[in-house]
């Protein structure tokens, strides 16, 4: 699986976007990897797409023409329920 690391992330963001990061890092990227490897996906950049910017993702039949199934909702939720775990320790 690729990892995705905090660099990474911020790196992304800044590439994708002119709006600055709001979020941890750090908590972010832990959340996108713990995730990722809970469904045996092979890329966790994948899961902040799908969180930040309603990516699809082809794999995990997120989307239904272009509207989120309730695996993508599934998804999503974990990434938040994770990503507020790891920012409140």
């Amino acid at each position: 699986m690729k990892k995705l690391t905090t660099k990474k992330l911020i790196q992304y963001m800044q590439d994708r976007t002119d709006e600055p990061l709001r979020h941890d890092a750090e908590s972010l990227a832990n959340a996108c990897n713990t995730v990722a490897a809970e469904l045996n996906h092979d890329n966790a950049l994948d899961m902040l797409k799908l969180l930040c910017f309603n990516d699809a993702i082809h794999g995990l039949h997120t989307h239904s023409y272009s509207f989120q199934t309730a695996t993508g909702r599934e998804i999503i939720y974990k990434l938040q329920k994770e990503y507020y775990e790891y920012k409140d320790c």
